[in-house]
Parts: structure tokens; C-alpha cells; sequence
């Protein structure tokens, strides 16, 4: 899959920076992103080899109205490839050249509890402090089963600081 998703996340990266339409295209991608996650019934439509290409990109000029027509045709040209199913790992690269760019990193933050605005942020400099990035993205997540506090995963390194993982690391100091 990444030999597919890297060069049309790297295309789409030169298009933008030719035309200083970065941090618009990320916007883009994090809107089609939120629209994948939330809409399976869109991704098995694009995903679909029974749905001619024509419907496909109608749909999606109807999703996208508005938005940069160097966009439009790059949707249009994913489908021509019979490359838009992969529309998604595409716009996680294009946003993880983006961080790349901008020197920024994304945390993946688990929490038993949704985080304020106020805790995200606490995250944040936490995240900047750790890592020496210039700003950071946050990929939230709950889960009850942490009963409480959080876990921040930026790279390979992980903050365990939920309940759930102090209870562990008591009971292996008991066992």
C-alpha cells in the first residue's frame, strides 16, 4: 500500500507548495479524513469496482463543492487510476508531510474521558516539551477501560499515565 500512497501524497504535496496551498490541502484532507472515518457506506462506495468511475467522481465533486479545483482534480484523477480507495492512507501521509513541513508531530491520546480544551492543551506543551516541535496534532481517542488519565503515543515513545497501567505496574512490583 505505500508504494501507492507515498507518491500520491508526495504529487499532491509539490502541487500545494507550487501553489502555497498547504496548510489548505491538509484542511482538505483532515475534512475527507473525518468523512471516510464517519461514513463507511462513502468508503465502500468509492471502494466499489461495480460503480463507474463518472458516479464516483460526481459524488465527490458533490462532497467537495468548494473546495481548490487543483484538489478536485486530484480526487478525479484517483479515480480515472482506480487509485481513490486508497484516498485515505493518502491523506494520512499527505498530513504526515505536512507535520514534516511545519515540524510538527501528531500524539495519538487515549483517555478514559473526552479532554477539555484545557486539557488538550496541557497535552500539547506536554507533547512539545518531550519532543522540541514547533506545534503538535492531536489524534483523540476514549477508552473506559483506562478508568482514568491518558495515554500519549508521539513516534515509538508512549506515556502510560492512565489508572489502568498503574494498577498493572503495582501488581507486577507485588508479584
Amino acid at each position: 500500500m505505500a508504494e501507492v500512497v507515498e507518491p500520491y501524497a508526495e504529487a499532491l504535496m509539490s502541487v500545494a507548495q507550487a501553489h502555497n496551498l498547504a496548510e489548505p490541502f491538509g484542511n482538505d484532507m483532515r475534512e475527507l479524513l473525518n468523512l471516510l472515518e464517519n461514513s463507511p457506506e462513502l468508503r465502500d462506495f468509492l471502494a466499489s469496482p461495480l460503480i463507474a468511475a463518472e458516479n464516483k467522481k460526481a459524488v465527490l465533486e458533490q462532497i467537495v463543492s468548494g473546495v481548490n479545483p487543483l484538489m478536485v482534480n486530484f480526487l478525479r484523477l484517483l479515480v480515472d487510476r482506480r487509485r481513490i480507495l486508497f484516498l485515505e492512507g493518502i491523506a494520512k501521509q499527505y498530513l504526515a508531510l505536512l507535520r514534516k513541513l511545519n515540524q510538527a508531530v501528531l500524539a495519538e491520546v487515549t483517555s478514559a474521558v473526552a479532554l477539555s480544551e484545557e486539557q488538550q492543551n496541557a497535552v500539547r506543551e506536554k507533547v512539545m516539551a518531550m519532543t522540541g516541535a514547533r506545534s503538535v496534532d492531536l489524534d483523540l481517542k476514549t477508552d473506559p477501560d483506562l478508568i482514568g488519565g491518558v495515554i500519549i503515543k508521539v513516534g515509538s515513545q508512549i506515556v502510560d499515565a492512565s489508572l489502568r497501567g498503574q494498577l498493572r505496574r503495582i501488581s507486577l512490583r507485588l508479584s
